[in-house]
């Protein structure tokens, strides 16, 4: 299973981001290869409008199972979001990389629809 987390960092010390559009690292895990991969955000920052559609974009080609974040996307990045078969949780906002795959391998994440 592929695992986006949104992310300030890039290993599993590192504080989930609560944002979903302007996150500042996407942060891929392969529980095959037990490898994490660190993608740069930073396009979004300077963007007045379409952050979360770039974002939804972005996450889609590294064609995740699962999206981990703390509030969740917008509603056009999630109409994005919904054509694939990714499946969305929240609730991390407030945790490390490690709490928010602890929390979601425990099903103590909310799933969003």
């Amino acid at each position: 299973m592929k695992i986006v987390f949104t992310a300030k960092g890039g290993n599993w010390d590192s504080p989930m981001d609560p944002r979903f559009g302007r996150m500042d690292i996407l942060l891929t895990y392969d529980e095959e290869k037990e490898e994490l991969l660190a993608v740069p955000n930073s396009e979004t920052e300077s963007m007045e409008h379409g952050a979360g559609l770039q974002t939804a974009k972005k996450v889609l080609e590294v064609n995740p199972d699962v999206i981990i974040t703390g509030n969740g996307p917008g509603r056009k990045a999630l109409d994005i979001l919904h054509r694939s078969n990714v499946r969305m949780y929240v609730g991390a906002g407030e945790m490390s990389i490690k709490e928010a795959y602890e929390a979601f391998k425990a099903d103590a994440l909310k799933r969003f629809e």
